[in-house]
């Protein structure tokens, strides 16, 4: 492969083709799943694991249907977390990686703010459990208002730096 087939990414400088970009992103993504996928599952796995406990059966109404939504929607993220490996095997081969990745980037979005909600909803039913109705919507409501604003807010205000060098090394705190 020549030189004229490399692009130079404005963000780094780096000089990759078109296809190695599109291996790197997808390579990302995968990472970036692989983390959402281990909370995911041990937050799953707890909720799977609560109806043989003791004190299950002192849950209300209320309770029990609150956790039967949350382990719904758990395992369904669970299969969301997946679908882009999904995606990758049934379009593997077809030269079609750049649908691939566009498509993981859409689903990887969704995932990261559900992740964020089943840890906001998880906190609200532990404490509904332990204390009462009124505290589970403070302490849980105000658990979704931050992971909102980690997940979704800041996010949006994060400006890239400058790609020139410092000669600073980036993790020394010379900001």
């Amino acid at each position: 492969m020549g030189t004229d087939d490399r692009v130079e990414s404005a963000s780094r400088g780096r000089r990759e083709s078109y296809e190695e970009k599109l291996d790197r992103n997808w390579n990302d993504l995968l990472q970036e799943l692989r983390v959402m996928q281990t909370g995911a599952q041990i937050i799953t796995a707890f909720l799977m694991t609560l109806p043989f406990q003791s004190r299950f059966e002192d849950l209300d109404a209320f309770q029990r249907t609150y956790y039967v939504v949350l382990l719904a929607f758990s395992a369904l993220l669970s299969g969301l977390i997946t679908t882009p490996v999904a995606i990758h095997r049934r379009m593997f081969g077809k030269h079609v990686k750049a649908t691939t990745v566009a498509h993981g980037h859409r689903i990887v979005r969704i995932a990261v703010v559900c992740v964020g909600l089943m840890v906001s909803a998880c906190v609200g039913f532990i404490v509904d459990v332990m204390s009462t109705p009124l505290v589970a919507v403070l302490v849980g409501g105000g658990v979704t208002a931050v992971i909102v604003f980690l997940l979704v807010v800041f996010p949006s205000l994060v400006r890239p730096e400058s790609s020139e060098p410092t000669g600073a090394d980036p993790g020394s705190g010379d900001d």
